[in-house]
């Protein structure tokens, strides 16, 4: 019998988003951050989390969205990559979802561009589909 899959669920725009909980370090509400000249578009800024310097990226951004226009501060997915943290800046949080690993499948079709290289693959759930984010690639193509 296959354990189940925990994902961390988020939103951006129509999109039902998720990364395995065991990446995330914590989700946090929109925090103050420094600009950093010269950096990708992708790179909001930096912010002080508790001392540790952690990157914010914009995953709206990073996923070739149109910039949010409903004025609400972004929400902060804060994950694990290699010996530090990075902020994913999602629209707003979802829950804690167990999937059934057979539940899994490749990216769909339909799925194009910059999103399909940072989708590892969907879960089909009651009326929608839960895309899982591939944080390894979106961190690393933001470099």
């Amino acid at each position: 019998m296959n354990a189940k899959q925990s994902y961390c669920t988020f939103y951006l725009d129509n999109l039902y988003l998720g990364i395995e909980v065991s990446q995330v370090q914590e989700v946090i509400r929109d925090q103050q951050m420094t600009r950093v000249p010269l950096a990708p578009n992708a790179i909001r800024g930096l912010m002080n989390l508790r001392g540790q310097i952690v990157t914010a990226l914009d995953l709206r951004q990073r996923l070739g969205l149109e910039a949010a226009t409903n004025g609400r501060p972004a929400m902060n997915v804060v994950v694990r990559h290699r010996d530090s943290a990075v902020s994913l800046l999602v629209d707003r949080i979802g829950d804690v979802l167990d999937t059934d690993p057979d539940a899994f499948e490749p990216p769909p079709e339909t799925l194009r561009g910059v999103p399909r290289e940072l989708i590892r693959g969907a879960c089909k759930l009651d009326g929608r589909l839960l895309l899982i984010l591939d944080t390894k690639r979106v961190i690393e193509l933001a470099a």
